[in-house]
């Protein structure tokens, strides 16, 4: 009878429908690590049912929950919480450095969308056609390709620089980076902000994850880097800048 019981339970999982219903809260992830970890947890109960029968039934309750939370993409604990795991969180990053350069040059420079990639580890290129520019970008161990379509929303001549991806891109990307002279009129205040908002659904979640290490920590990094970078002897051979 308990073998027969769990082939059933086997059975029944092979015929699990894994499409996103429209009231899930957690993503494709989590729904499969919630079938794996419950289908042991549940049939190991049912063997444990006659020698441990209240070890059992512990067992086969909380294997039951979580293949019910696989099952049917809901995790009632979330819904309590409000936690919706498809909806993948924004990553919003801030910054201010002071380089020792005209803002003129600087401006030119990120005007440049191309010389992004020179110092932003986190972009393996940047291509502009036209008044729409192209941006790949260079993710931990490229697991995931990302690339976007962008294009300018705002611009103040040696002043200010707005971006935005175009609609139907693969993540939302919105970046603006404001120029000003330093108190001594010799250098520049950079006040950088960089968004990324990844789609939805499972691909988002992938991309999210993503985001929310590794790579996010690359991009904060290759803000703070371009002080070094524009500081080189060298930069104002980029982009056409010459003494």
């Amino acid at each position: 009878m308990k073998t027969q019981l769990i082939d059933n339970v086997l059975d029944s999982l092979k015929r699990i429908d894994f499409d996103q219903p429209e009231n899930a809260n957690i993503d494709q992830g989590e729904r499969g690590i919630s079938i794996a970890a419950g289908s042991y947890l549940f049939l190991k109960g049912l063997a444990n049912l006659y020698k441990h029968p209240v070890l059992g039934l512990l067992g086969t309750a909380a294997g039951g929950l979580l293949l019910y939370r696989g099952v049917t993409g809901v995790c009632p604990v979330y819904e309590r919480l409000g936690r919706d795991t498809t909806d993948p969180e924004a990553i919003n990053i801030t910054e201010q450095i002071t380089v020792d350069i005209p803002r003129a040059r600087v401006y030119a420079f990120w005007r440049n969308l191309s010389n992004l990639p020179r110092f932003m580890t986190h972009l393996k290129s940047v291509e502009e056609h036209g008044t729409v520019s192209h941006w790949v970008a260079n993710t931990p161990g490229q697991l995931i390709p990302l690339s976007w379509n962008a294009e300018i929303t705002r611009e103040e001549e040696g002043k200010y620089i707005g971006w935005q991806s175009v609609e139907g891109s693969m993540i939302d990307n919105a970046g603006r980076v404001q120029f000003v002279d330093t108190l001594n009129g010799t250098g520049t205040e950079l006040h950088v902000e960089i968004n990324y908002f990844p789609p939805a659904g499972s691909v988002g979640r992938g991309v999210t994850s993503l985001f929310s290490g590794m790579f996010e920590k690359m991009i904060r990094e290759d803000i703070i880097r371009f002080k070094e970078f524009a500081e080189r002897a060298d930069f104002m051979d980029y982009a056409g800048l010459t003494e």
